[in-house]
């Protein structure tokens, strides 16, 4: 249990904080693909990966006193913002665990950087990538239909995964 939960608690810790439960949920994948060490299970949801342990990890994180979820009211919807609390940061420096510091600093800041909607577009691209690039395409204009990604949102995409790739 705990090794995984400190694995969360890095990548926080690396973000400095993360605005949103959606963009957490795509960081965690976007980083597993990268090749981090995260376990989380993910299947296919309305926003694309999502993995109900993650959802899990952070609760347990909140009330173990790791991690801060402030909720903040947005324009009709509640917003999440994830910090790590000293706490957890005592807990990261004193748990024995594997954290590739250097690929963790150059992606996840990377990953934070960008908006909930195009690394929702990166990690659907991702949930499907031992597909073909054109059926890709047609998953992200079938399934994100809502969405209007662009042509020149899926190369955008394209390309930050393979800048991601890169680093590692």
């Amino acid at each position: 249990m705990l090794p995984e939960h400190a694995k969360i608690i890095a990548l926080l810790h690396e973000a400095g904080e993360v605005i949103g439960r959606k963009k957490l949920q795509k960081m965690v994948f976007i980083g597993k693909k990268m090749k981090l060490p995260l376990q989380e299970k993910y299947t296919f949801h309305i926003y694309g990966p999502y993995s109900e342990e993650l959802t899990l990890r952070v609760e347990e994180l909140c009330s173990l006193g790791f991690v801060t979820e402030v909720k903040e009211k947005k324009a009709g919807y509640m917003q999440y913002r994830y910090a790590v609390t000293a706490d957890g940061q005592s807990f990261l420096n004193t748990f024995p665990m594997t954290w590739p510091q250097e690929k963790g600093k150059e992606i996840v800041p990377l990953l934070n950087e960008q908006s909930s909607k195009f690394l929702e577009l990166v990690s659907t691209m991702l949930y499907f990538e031992e597909l073909p690039r054109h059926e890709v395409k047609e998953k992200v204009f079938t399934l994100k239909k809502s969405q209007n990604y662009s042509e020149s949102d899926i190369q955008e995409a394209w390309d930050f995964i393979e800048s991601l790739k890169s680093l590692h």
